[in-house]
């Protein structure tokens, strides 16, 4: 495990100022609470985009709890840096699980765009058909019942404990 005082000293991670913390908090509220409603909306017309904001959302208000809670916030690779915050702060490991597989879902994503991208007629001829959509449909509705309102719960109840 990285220790948060490595993460501090490779600029990771910063202290938030108490002048900063509002800002902050209202910032990542207000974006894990869009992307999350982004996601529900989409799960049906667009299930690629519902995954993706699924994600954010998860990872939005993961920011959320680091800054409220524990007065950090995430500089550089903020992905991975996110994830390491959450292993050394958090003990949950069924939490930890949740934004580690939503996490995967998310680079698995961003990798089929990669190949695309490399390859456009597997794109043209193959993520577009009605079998990919459906596909992707059922990993959308799955990835948001089982990955991220089980973790977004778990957050909220840590930022609930937080306001006590």
């Amino acid at each position: 495990m990285v220790k948060i005082e490595v993460l501090e000293n490779e600029g990771k991670i910063s202290r938030i100022r108490e002048t900063e913390l509002d800002r902050y908090t209202n910032f990542y509220t207000e974006s894990y609470e869009d992307n999350l409603k982004h996601s529900e909306a989409t799960l049906e017309t667009y299930p690629r985009w519902s995954i993706i904001s699924g994600y954010y959302s998860m990872h939005d208000i993961s920011k959320l709890v680091i800054a409220k809670v524990y007065r950090f916030k995430v500089e550089r690779e903020v992905h991975a840096t996110t994830i390491k915050v959450l292993r050394e702060l958090l003990k949950d490991e069924e939490t930890l699980k949740l934004i580690e597989e939503g996490y995967e879902e998310f680079q698995n994503l961003a990798n089929e765009l990669s190949d695309a991208k490399k390859d456009r007629v597997k794109v043209q001829y193959y993520t577009g058909t009605a079998f990919m959509k459906e596909r992707y449909k059922g990993r959308a509705f799955e990835f948001h019942a089982d990955v991220v309102k089980p973790y977004i719960e778990k957050i909220k109840k840590l930022l609930e404990k937080d306001d006590n």
